[in-house]
């Protein structure tokens, strides 16, 4: 009965240090769980650090449309447009270039005072936090606000992401 108890109590201290102690990439950015990693490594899921943010970002619910379109800018990075709207008088609309960082995407609005935001990217979804920067305000009108705003991926190609239109007819992301 001791040895039984013992060996599990090896068990649970080598699960909790694995947990303690996540994998880090040369970047400093956390990595996947192990289980994770060895879906990945099987191919059961696809790895998210491998594919492009490129694409085609909406959804539609009751109150409107949340769409984000991402394309290949000339630097390596990227560029794009985003709309939400949350009923009438209720949107964000903006624009800007993005950079990858690990599984997040940072969102560097143009046209706004220095508004920033770093959204979760899983390569099905980006995922903006429930807390933005007060310097996003002017992104938005109305009630409108960017906060836990997520953009499911349509598709993974820059065609459909050029023939996004926002609200008012106009281009939402344009080539270089």
């Amino acid at each position: 009965m001791r040895l039984t108890s013992l060996c599990a109590l090896f068990l649970l201290a080598a699960c909790q240090r694995e947990a303690a102690s996540p994998e880090r990439h040369e970047t400093g950015v956390q990595t996947s769980s192990g289980l994770e990693r060895a879906a990945i490594e099987t191919g059961v899921i696809a790895d998210a650090a491998k594919i492009p943010a490129i694409g085609l970002y909406q959804r539609t619910h009751e109150a409107g449309r949340d769409a984000l379109c991402v394309i290949p800018a000339k630097n390596g990075d990227y560029r794009f447009g985003l709309e939400a709207t949350f009923g009438e008088d209720q949107s964000c609309v903006g624009r800007g270039s993005a950079r990858r960082a690990g599984d997040k995407l940072i969102l560097s609005f143009s046209r706004s005072d220095h508004c920033i935001v770093v959204a979760q990217y899983d390569g099905d979804q980006i995922s903006l936090p429930g807390v933005v920067d007060m310097k996003c305000a002017d992104v938005c009108k109305g009630r409108g606000t960017l906060e836990g705003v997520s953009f499911p991926r349509v598709t993974s190609d820059v065609a459909s992401a050029l023939q996004l239109r926002d609200s008012s007819g106009g281009p939402l992301c344009q080539a270089d």
